[in-house]
């Protein structure tokens, strides 16, 4: 076991909880869209004075954090006016929605940054791999119900990338608002966003290795696109082929298949039918 001192450079201010306060430098890079560990940053976090929560919600003044039960924990507000909304909540972390309000508006948004991974240690491990023969279940957009909240977890293999957010028709294509958690041994990038149903469009937006914004992404496991000239992936539920064989799969378990003839029917003019008369024994 190895301890590190509080002033160590391979710690990150969030680590600690908000007993220390992340620096500017760190704050400037979550608002510009390239933090690479905006977990670390946002949501409720434990310190020495409780818990200290961070959100963004651009164009809210303040907001209300509510537990899933509904019950209010505390107000946040506004410390930059491009949307970073902090303060002490009562109670320990867990899963928030805020009750946002803006002058004469208001509006609820659940908090992405106050859940938990989707993918665990196995996942890793397999994907690490190249083992994992399940793939089309964790990584893309799923429909899921993750710590009692109904929402799609996001998952894309990048690893070269310095940040990965997912953007769409939910958050106004903005990567800033949805920046993902990288799970560094593997390469992948995850979230899950509370509150989204099917038939959402998103891609991914992508800081290459060089710092580079590069062009938008769709999912290369969506089980879903829209429709060309668009290239946006859609969320949507996994497929579930309906069979329609119930009454010949209920006849063959009614009778002795041994016992019963073993035909085959070829189309007429077909090569197969032709073969057939050419073999079929001459009759007087």
């Amino acid at each position: 076991m190895v301890f590190l001192r509080p002033h160590h450079p391979g710690i990150r201010p969030g680590h600690l909880g908000h007993g220390v306060k992340p620096g500017q430098d760190a704050l400037e890079a979550l608002l510009a869209g390239r933090h690479d560990d905006p977990f670390s940053l946002l949501g409720p976090h434990a310190g020495p004075k409780g818990t200290f929560a961070r959100a963004m919600i651009p164009g809210a003044e303040r907001a209300e954090a509510h537990d899933l039960a509904g019950n209010s924990l505390g107000w946040i507000a506004r410390t930059d006016p491009r949307g970073l909304l902090e303060g002490f909540i009562s109670g320990s972390p867990q899963p928030l929605k805020y009750h946002a309000q803006a002058k004469d508006s208001e509006w609820w948004v659940s908090d992405p940054y106050s859940f938990g991974p989707v993918l665990g240690p196995v996942d890793d491990l397999l994907m690490a791999q190249g083992t994992h023969v399940r793939l089309y279940d964790k990584m893309g957009a799923h429909l899921l119900v993750h710590e009692g909240v109904q929402g799609v977890h996001f998952a894309v293999w990048a690893p070269n990338a310095q940040r990965v957010s997912v953007v769409g028709d939910f958050n106004d294509w903005d990567g800033r608002r949805h920046q993902m958690r990288h799970r560094r041994d593997v390469g992948v990038w995850e979230i899950f966003i509370p509150d989204i149903v099917d038939h959402r469009a998103y891609k991914f937006e992508i800081i290459g290795a060089k710092g580079a914004l590069l062009p938008l992404k769709s999912d290369p496991f969506a089980f879903e696109g829209e429709l060309r000239p668009k290239t946006a992936s859609l969320t949507t539920s996994s497929p579930a082929h309906q069979w329609g064989d119930a009454a010949h799969r209920a006849h063959w378990a009614q009778v002795d298949a041994r016992r019963q003839p073993i035909s085959r029917a070829f189309p007429p003019g077909s090569r197969a039918s032709r073969s057939a008369r050419r073999l079929r024994p001459a009759t007087r």
